[in-house]
């Protein structure tokens, strides 16, 4: 029965009654509650597209699920600024909503909804934003995977967006409840599998309006921002039908050249940098930051849309090619990262706040680290073994979990993995680390 539930989760079938809660405290954790039914969605899928023969791009995946294990771990920090204030503001609401009432909870269902698209607008035409947002879009592959795919600033560009919902009223765990649902829906809209949905298509966002969003295409770009209802494009103009004669390039109009996904977080700030400093006034330095991403100076506040390179299929995608033992390694060190995401949430409620740092930089160099693995970075094997290093002296004194013979394991698996890429990398200091194959 619980599998039923979190399964109509996904899909925004709940009982309100069962979705209504008084203390914020009381509000499930959406998210890492679907996490068992996110595994099992990527594994039908993974299964279906091997059938079907299409390929399945798993360096591309894992830079995905590298994504979304970050953002969740972060999300203690990102998750307060998004309605901090809000109680505050509730002081002064126009209406005295129950929080137990119907018209609570369907009214935070259709005002979310209708934040959530000018927040995701937003995110699109302020550049600021966007540096957060565009790690969302850079996968050139359109599978479930890229559900996942969010930066852990995120929601920390969704501040100040949804406070305002406290002054008409809406109770904050009637909020907290239509993000989380939100959230979910998002996943299983990002597959190519489900094609139209007839009438469905009018009223809700589907897999077939996802995917224009997502198109790098010239007719694709900033359209369909709606994560449940499409109508709010249908309203204010930004709706596009996916087009059945021209196939969508997905990723970004500049494709990053890159695997990792710590250099995704952070890239693209530093091209903000670079664009407002060689601006010639500070005006233009502002509107660099501020405006869209694709302004240039003399240009009206999004840019000019003619003068963006038209991305048509086939393009080339970014696929360096790495041996199956290199893959099963990279899945067990997610895993492990995972299960450190885990752990990290018990941390944060009964340890000092160092410890959650420890946890933090261990997640990140994960991901760092082995995505310069994926990039051919020479020095990668060399920081890998020091990760391994670095675990290995944290567990000689401080317990993982609570299970020795888990902690044991641990400590095996990491000490095998420390020796091994030390001698790869004392190879890879006499002669480049040959474990990315030209295709």
């Amino acid at each position: 029965m619980t599998s039923l539930v979190h399964l109509g989760r996904m899909f925004y079938l709940v009982n309100p009654n069962a979705t209504t809660f008084q203390d914020p405290k009381d509000v499930p954790k959406y998210v890492n509650e679907a996490a068992s039914t996110f595994v099992l969605f990527l594994l039908l899928e993974l299964a279906l597209r091997l059938w079907q023969g299409k390929p399945a791009r798993l360096n591309d995946a894992f830079t995905s699920l590298g994504l979304g294990i970050m953002h969740e771990a972060t999300l203690f920090a990102s998750e307060t600024a998004l309605l901090v204030g809000y109680e505050w503001l509730y002081q002064y609401r126009l209406f005295d909503l129950a929080w137990d009432s119907s018209v609570s909870w369907w009214g935070a269902f259709l005002m979310v909804d209708f934040i959530y698209y000018w927040v995701h607008r937003a995110n699109h035409e302020i550049n600021l934003l966007w540096a957060a947002h565009q790690v969302h879009h850079s996968s050139e592959d359109y599978t479930l995977p890229t559900g996942l795919r969010l930066s852990m600033f995120q929601r920390l560009t969704y501040f100040g967006f949804y406070q305002p919902l406290a002054l008409l009223g809406l109770p904050i765990t009637s909020v907290m409840v239509h993000l989380g649902l939100n959230y979910l829906f998002q996943f299983w809209v990002h597959n190519e599998a489900v094609r139209k949905m007839g009438p469905l298509e009018w009223v809700f966002n589907t897999p077939s309006h996802h995917r224009v969003h997502h198109g790098a295409n010239k007719w694709c770009l900033d359209k369909n921002y709606g994560s449940l209802l499409i109508v709010w494009d249908r309203i204010f103009g930004t709706f596009q039908e996916e087009k059945e004669d021209e196939v969508i390039v997905y990723g970004l109009v500049e494709q990053p050249q890159s695997l990792n996904a710590v250099w995704h977080e952070l890239f693209y700030l530093e091209k903000i940098y670079e664009k407002a400093r060689s601006m010639s006034s500070w005006g233009d330095s502002l509107r660099a930051v501020f405006y869209g991403p694709g302004w240039v100076p003399g240009a009206p506040r999004l840019g000019d849309l003619d003068s963006f390179p038209d991305v048509k299929a086939p393009r080339v995608k970014y696929d360096p090619q790495m041996p199956a033992w290199f893959m099963l390694y990279t899945a067990l060190h997610f895993t492990l990262a995972f299960g450190a995401q885990q752990i990290l949430l018990v941390h944060l409620k009964v340890s000092p706040w160092y410890t959650a740092v420890l946890f933090l930089a261990f997640i990140f160099l994960t991901m760092g680290v082995l995505g310069s693995m994926f990039d051919g970075f020479r020095w990668a094997p060399l920081l890998e073994a020091a990760r391994c290093a670095a675990f290995l002296l944290y567990a000689r004194a401080t317990p993982i979990t609570s299970a020795p013979p888990v902690d044991s394991a641990l400590v095996l698996c990491f000490s095998m993995s420390a020796v091994f890429w030390t001698v790869m990398s004392l190879r890879a200091l006499r002669a480049p680390l040959k474990i990315v194959k030209e295709d």
